[in-house]
């Protein structure tokens, strides 16, 4: 599938692996919606890529909606990238044995919502604008990649909520992949291993913590860089006969039960 002249959603377009990503899709031609809650770093990248930065909520139908509907306007959309997500460090349970030390439900909920719902609410709504297009020569109206994590496989301590959610992101991929194959719809999901992004702060003790981590990649062994994972989601998108799949790009880390 060509992107030279059709519209992608990034979500979470604004930073790390989702602005790298926005670049990329860039450069080979795509007009890239920077869907993302942070105006200023996604109108900022937006202009400078020669994009549209919409603000999007990715728990908000309406707003999901509303970025694809601008996206189908301004070209046929043809490709989305999900790397909306968050984390979040919190045991199951508490040390005191008093329930209410237990995991924060809500918590639990809110990154489910964000990293498995929002996901799959931008791949149903957008599915559906692609739907409505006619297919290429090669019969295919669209391609979708979503952002899972190496802790889908590997959660360690505390990550029973991302994992969780990554792991049901990993569990959509075939079945949607499926649904979708009717009209021409391809869904492929990426999970990345440690990358060089802005969750893991700056200066010298995030500095400490990238080196710890590190320390389990086999080779090369360094932290990605997300221009890596854009690569390979670029590919996902244009390459037709890559289909339902979940790839790592990990540099064959396998994380133990605790880093450090």
């Amino acid at each position: 599938m060509k992107l030279d002249r059709v519209s992608a959603i990034v979500t979470g377009g604004a930073s790390g692996l989702g602005e790298a990503t926005v670049r990329r899709l860039s450069e080979a031609g795509a007009v890239v919606f920077v869907a993302d809650p942070q105006e200023d770093r996604g109108s900022a990248l937006a202009e400078e890529v020669g994009g549209v930065f919409v603000r999007t909520d990715v728990t908000v139908t309406d707003d999901v909606v509303a970025v694809v509907e601008r996206a189908a306007e301004t070209a046929p959309l043809r490709a989305v990238v999900n790397c909306a997500g968050v984390g979040v460090a919190i045991r199951t349970i508490g040390r005191d044995g008093r329930y209410e030390s237990a995991h924060d439900l809500d918590v639990y909920k809110r990154i489910l919502a964000i990293d498995l719902v929002g996901t799959f609410d931008v791949i149903r709504i957008a599915a559906t604008a692609m739907s409505r297009l006619d297919p290429d020569e090669g019969g295919s109206r669209g391609a979708i990649v979503n952002t899972g994590s190496v802790a889908a496989y590997d959660g360690q301590i505390g990550q029973v909520a991302y994992a969780s959610a990554k792991a049901g992101v990993v569990g959509l991929t075939l079945p949607v992949a499926r649904d979708l194959g009717a009209v021409g719809i391809r869904v492929n999901t990426i999970l990345p291993g440690f990358f060089d992004t802005p969750v893991y702060g700056t200066g010298p003790q995030a500095d400490s913590l990238r080196d710890r981590l590190a320390k389990d990649v086999v080779f090369p062994r360094r932290f990605g860089r997300p221009d890596e994972f854009a690569s390979l989601a670029l590919e996902l998108l244009t390459n037709d006969y890559i289909n339902g799949e979940t790839i790592r790009i990990d540099a064959g880390v396998r994380m133990p039960p605790k880093s450090g």
